[in-house]
């Protein structure tokens, strides 16, 4: 993905073809449609409790198990992104997602159901990189980072409606807990319908564009000593990234539907409700932050403010009586805050040529992250018992997740400290240099 920010990026060319605004669209219908799936085994995890008798180990085993693939993966797509291209890596990664998405839904034995998100992990690890990459192509640096806030809150729309897919599908929930799984796949086929035009008008760029997006060499040698030269700053914003995707995603995505319903005593219909409030704040927030951040610099101390929000929700999630809505509220402002900066700081702090590298390195570590938070969260709430029996059984869970936010806050202050020190890059200007050369 060495070519998601070029070195000498032609803003005329590539700020001016109408037709990449088309791209965004495509882009973020695709990635709509990854979110969508990505989410749906936490909207279904009490009809699993009740129809199939999953315990939470397996439910947290499901949503692990899309990890999984980008542990050995990672490194491996974004080679190949800069060798084959990233619309052509979209196109090829959307249609192996809709592979898994139809074992998902087939779901009996368990081990075809396990069999399905993993085969799916393999396409929501790579996808992600692809879409990136190739909307890169499309914008100059002057504008890419507005064009990737506007794709990640298109894309969160697909988190919104699976959360809230019980209320208007509810039928299909009356039905069992198959129906909404076939529903997922019908999704993830318009994805692969998106990602098909993405490539298809990916022969339309501008041409010097092309010509300077190339990536790595065909010949050239993938070079694994370049993975340990990173510099003090992109290990901490790997840790950010990480960290904060250790506590996000499995605790929206895998057990707060199931949390609210037991703890807070909501239905399953007011739980999606309240659970999608935190991708409905980001639909329309993140494109506001992305613009912040290009508008006044201050882009680790922007971090911060988003990363701190983590711990407080588990806090007031824990140790409050107050509406659920208020930890939507703080959530949903971190979720927007945070991705809509922290992808574009990454690229502002690794240089051109080994972003690629840089990316791939981070979606490995975060896959392990995310799979055994996945896992330690599922065994805590299963040791302790949680359930609608025993919903404090579910403090010791709260408790993981509050410590693992408090990690991520750490990481990120140690990288706003460096940031405004000699050896920063320019995150907190608003105009930033570009990265050295090594």
């Amino acid at each position: 993905m060495s070519h998601a920010v070029p070195a000498a990026a032609p803003d005329d060319l590539r700020g001016t073809s109408p037709l990449r605004w088309w791209a965004v669209a495509l882009a973020a219908l695709a990635i709509f449609a990854t979110y969508y799936e990505s989410d749906v085994i936490g909207e279904l995890a009490d009809l699993l409790h009740r129809q199939r008798g999953f315990s939470q180990s397996d439910i947290g085993s499901l949503n692990a198990a899309i990890y999984y693939p980008s542990v050995v993966l990672a490194l491996i797509g974004g080679f190949m992104i800069d060798r084959f291209g990233a619309a052509r890596m979209a196109l090829w990664t959307a249609a192996i997602g809709l592979g898994g998405a139809v074992l998902t839904a087939i779901g009996t034995p368990y081990s075809v159901m396990w069999a399905g998100r993993f085969v799916f992990g393999i396409s929501e690890g790579a996808i992600f990189m692809a879409l990136v990459a190739g909307l890169a192509q499309w914008f100059p640096r002057s504008g890419i980072a507005l064009a990737t806030a506007l794709f990640l809150a298109l894309a969160r729309v697909g988190s919104f409606m699976c959360n809230t897919s019980s209320t208007w599908a509810k039928s299909l929930y009356d039905a069992g807990w198959q129906p909404p799984l076939w529903l997922g796949a019908g999704i993830t086929a318009l994805g692969l319908v998106a990602a098909l035009g993405f490539w298809f008008l990916d022969s339309h760029r501008p041409g010097p564009a092309v010509a300077q997006s190339a990536g790595r060499a065909a010949g050239e040698p993938f070079d694994w000593r370049g993975l340990l030269q990173f510099d003090a700053s992109f290990w901490y914003i790997l840790g950010l990234h990480v960290l904060y995707a250790a506590v996000f995603f499995p605790f929206r995505q895998t057990y707060a539907v199931e949390y609210l319903q037991h703890a807070k005593h909501l239905t399953l219909q007011e739980a999606g409700r309240v659970n999608s409030g935190v991708f409905a704040a980001a639909v329309f927030a993140t494109p506001i932050f992305g613009l912040l951040a290009d508008r006044i610099g201050h882009r680790a101390f922007l971090l911060t403010i988003g990363t701190v929000l983590l711990p407080i929700t588990m806090v007031v999630l824990g140790l409050t009586d107050w509406s659920p809505w208020v930890s939507t509220l703080l959530m949903g402002i971190s979720w927007a805050l945070v991705p809509a900066i922290i992808w574009p700081s990454t690229t502002l702090i690794v240089e051109p040529r080994r972003l690629g590298t840089a990316l791939g390195l981070i979606t490995l570590i975060q896959a392990i992250g995310i799979s055994l938070s996945n896992h330690a969260a599922g065994w805590l709430a299963d040791a302790a018992h949680a359930g609608p029996a025993n919903p404090a059984g579910y403090t010791t869970m709260l408790w993981f997740f509050g410590l693992l936010s408090l990690t991520a806050l750490t990481a990120v202050v140690l990288l706003w400290l460096r940031e405004r020190g000699p050896n920063g890059h320019g995150l907190e200007l608003v105009n930033p240099p570009p990265p050295p050369a090594t």
